[in-house]
């Protein structure tokens, strides 16, 4: 801890967070002086505290609540270590915790922990994912009464048209992207390229691609915070809300991810465009759990009006070679780098959550060597394809009873997600659609 606190010199208080099953951070801040008690102690919060609703209620009846006394877990450090919180001060750290029972076990309702179980299944067959993720975000002018693009630094005017791979939308804001590079490196994130999107004021990052889905899950969780922190530092929201306008394209979220064996060899590489045996069958288990797993790709009201044909969200579950509209694509080009890329969710998922389902899943169908329907040929959404559930009371209900899901995560975690949702989708009816953006503008 000592040489954490070396790096920063000008510390004085520490923001310690963990991820609840919305992904929101939850945690406190503490005097730069607790640093060496919270090393060998820990720090302690509720179990409830990480099965809070969207607006950071206590569930009605969580099994985590009343019947336990609302007890206490063990927040510990997770390796990722102290970092900066660039959209503050450099009197502000950050350090990411992760959240244990008393005897030491992980809390099965962690997000987190979610996704080293299932991290672990691959290690004990010798397998290692490498995982990319892309994430669409919109800036966002939220000072007046609706929501409308930020205006350009350069010129002051609001862009209200589709600026897809625009170069001139990406100068307008270099300020703010500069910015936002220094910032994921001076956190650790392996931010990679930027892009303008299709819907005004929408721009996608890459974060770059390797051998560690935990750290890949730690850096997407936290270039979220990131990226709506730092935007509020210039002047504008940043949001991965589904669909901030009902006219123009969702935010998606999309992973890639291939396999390695104990030599570091693609196992879904053939040489050719084809790809191997393992990834058909990774291919096929990513759409069995496609139905339960829906939940998790589209978790919130707002996700499910992204969820439409024709939107360039996939509606139906099916896959292909080079085709961005299908579920699940196959990207084209050097063998080396065969791949899977899963194109479901939206901006407003759970990374860690989001991560497990998509590993879990692919993970089930190479264990019982499933194959898939033939890949899928045109316009996806032209074609007569088992569909996602529609609504997101649909995805509650599949994903309560989907055999997948109870395969990947633990009961506890299930539970305590079904009544999150159930209580959202309760309490959020009585909202008007405006309140119903404000909600997600920043919370997801």
């Amino acid at each position: 801890m000592h040489d954490w606190l070396s790096d920063f010199p000008e510390l004085r208080n520490i923001r310690i967070a963990a991820s609840d099953l919305n992904g929101q951070a939850r945690g406190k801040r503490l005097p730069v002086a607790s640093a060496g008690k919270l090393m060998t102690d820990g720090a302690r919060f509720p179990f409830s505290a990480l099965n809070l609703d969207i607006w950071g209620h206590d569930i009605e009846g969580s099994p985590l609540l009343f019947d336990t006394g609302d007890a206490d877990g063990v927040l510990r450090p997770t390796e990722r270590g102290l970092m900066p919180v660039p959209w503050l001060t450099p009197q502000a750290g950050l350090l990411p915790i992760w959240m244990f029972h008393d005897d030491g076990r992980p809390f099965a309702g962690d997000p987190r922990h979610a996704l080293a179980r299932v991290l672990d299944r691959y290690r004990a067959r010798g397998i290692t994912p490498v995982v990319a993720t892309e994430l669409e975000f919109y800036l966002i002018d939220d000072a007046g009464a609706g929501f409308s693009p930020p205006p350009s630094p350069v010129s002051g005017r609001h862009y209200s048209g589709a600026d897809t791979l625009a170069l001139r939308a990406l100068d307008a804001f270099d300020g703010f992207f500069n910015d936002l590079y220094d910032a994921c490196a001076a956190m650790g994130i392996a931010a990679d390229a930027a892009s303008s999107e299709a819907g005004p004021g929408q721009f996608e990052i890459n974060l770059a691609h390797g051998p560690d889905a935990m750290r890949m899950a730690d850096d997407t969780w936290l270039f979220k915070q990131l990226l709506k922190g730092l935007a509020r530092k210039h002047g504008f929201a940043g949001s991965f809300m589904a669909k901030p306008y009902a006219d123009q394209p969702g935010n998606g979220l999309h992973l890639h991810f291939s396999l390695l064996d104990t030599d570091g060899r693609n196992l879904f590489d053939d040489g050719g465009p084809r790809g191997t045996d393992m990834l058909r069958h990774a291919v096929a288990g990513c759409l069995a759990a496609m139905p339960g797993a829906t939940l998790l790709f589209a978790p919130h009201a707002n996700s499910y009006a992204r969820l439409v044909p024709g939107a360039h969200a996939p509606t139906g579950i099916g896959w292909a070679y080079e085709n961005r509209t299908a579920a699940l694509r196959i990207p084209a080009g050097n063998s080396k780098a065969r791949r899977i890329e899963h194109r479901v969710a939206a901006g407003d998922i759970n990374p860690y959550l989001m991560i497990a389902a998509v590993l879990g899943a692919a993970l089930d169908g190479i264990e019982d060597a499933l194959d898939p329907p033939a890949p899928l040929t045109g316009n996806a959404y032209a074609q007569d394809l088992p569909q996602l559930p529609a609504d997101w009371a649909g995805a509650l209900a599949a994903f309560e009873t989907c055999p997948q899901v109870a395969r990947i995560f633990p009961p506890d975690l299930i539970d305590n997600m079904a009544r999150t949702k159930r209580q959202e989708m309760r309490d959020i009816a009585g909202l008007d659609p405006q309140a119903v953006l404000e909600l997600y503008l920043e919370t997801v």
